[in-house]
């Protein structure tokens, strides 16, 4: 399949108790900075996790390269990578060389992809890091590891027009994509934290729905990644009150990440490798890509993963909030973890050792 030359023009409802008080090089240019985590995160592991001689056994077998790959990810703009890597043709072209065969799934949120790659159904996944992380500390980090970032940025709460303080959140319905998932637990730590006498009412409600919804005024508004939170601003008449990203050092927040059970990993760590590395090329290329070029390209993708697309505004509009990088932010795993068990959400425990940043360590030699 030909590839897009770079300037080339193409195309549980849960109710939340109101407390009182409440571009690129990303990766590449913090190598340094990653490696002494990756140093670091091994000597956590060492000490935390140790497996049995069967477990040492299975972890050191290398099968070679698989015969199939399964992947999951969503037709969300903050995985956008993964949808350019499939629909270019990138991942199975890297794959390829080895003879493997790639299968793919979309799925609406991070928890029931877990689901799925916990029961082996699948072997990689992007998703967001609640999730990833979730798996990893209820396993005792056997589960799985992100090996790569995908995006940061690109998630917001959209209200409607009625509500331009955050103090008017009192008493409103909101929705997130799915409980337990990364926008869910934003939510639900940012109304936490309001100095807000009421409660608000946080229904999961799949991406699809949600602007029916909202349209019809049975929610007030929603966190959402993109381009879902865009679709509620551009077409039904939402603003965004709270951008995700003004709410982090730097703006940086992941978005989505890649992740790899370990099972996977230990048995077939050369097509891992190639997983990542094409993971990059569509990182590279999204950020190399000019705008018209991008937007049709994102289009085209959202469409073969999706059946249906969104307007060129709205996709406009949603990829001006999302930033492509392969770094991981290993720095902001803790954070999340903390956000999500003060909300009652997943375990709480040491994010160290999550992040495996070999397979990115590598395309650095």
């Amino acid at each position: 399949m030909k590839r897009p030359d770079v300037g080339e023009s193409t195309g549980n409802g849960d109710r939340v108790r109101l407390s009182p008080h409440g571009q690129t090089g990303g990766f590449r240019g913090r190598f340094l900075g990653l490696a002494a985590v990756a140093a670091l995160t091994a000597v956590a592991v060492a000490t935390t996790f140790l497996p049995g001689p069967n477990e040492v056994q299975a972890q050191a077998a290398d099968h070679g390269p698989a015969d199939e790959l399964n992947i999951g990810y969503f037709a969300n703009l903050t995985h956008a990578p993964a949808l350019i890597a499939q629909s270019q043709g990138i991942l199975q072209d890297h794959l390829g060389e080895d003879g493997t065969k790639v299968e793919s799934q979309i799925f609406n949120a991070g928890p029931a992809a877990v689901e799925a790659l916990n029961s082996g159904a699948i072997d990689a996944a992007y998703l967001g890091p609640n999730p990833a992380l979730n798996s990893y500390l209820s396993s005792h980090g056997d589960s799985l590891n992100v090996v790569s970032g995908v995006a940061y940025g690109g998630a917001s709460l959209v209200v409607s027009k009625k509500i331009t303080q955050p103090e008017e959140l009192a008493g409103s319905n909101l929705a997130s994509p799915q409980f337990g998932g990364t926008q869910d637990v934003a939510l639900r730590n940012y109304l936490k934290d309001l100095d807000l006498k009421q409660d608000a009412t946080v229904t999961p409600s799949s991406n699809g729905t949600v602007a029916q919804l909202f349209g019809r005024g049975e929610i007030d508004g929603a966190w959402l990644p993109e381009p879902y939170a865009s679709l509620l601003v551009e077409k039904n008449g939402g603003h965004r009150l709270v951008n995700e990203a003004e709410l982090w050092p730097e703006g940086k927040f992941p978005t989505t990440v890649l992740v790899v059970s370990k099972e996977f990993m230990a048995s077939h760590p050369q097509t891992v490798q190639k997983l990542v590395d094409a993971n990059t090329e569509a990182i590279d290329w999204l950020n190399q890509a000019n705008e018209k070029q991008k937007l049709a390209a994102v289009q085209k993708a959202l469409v073969e993963a999706n059946g249906s697309s969104f307007d060129e505004s709205v996709i406009a509009e949603a990829l001006e909030q999302v930033h492509f990088s392969q770094d991981p932010l290993p720095e902001t795993y803790q954070s999340l973890v903390d956000h999500a068990l003060a909300v009652g959400v997943g375990t709480g425990g040491n994010a160290d050792g999550l992040v495996d940043t070999r397979f990115l360590e590598q395309q650095e030699k």
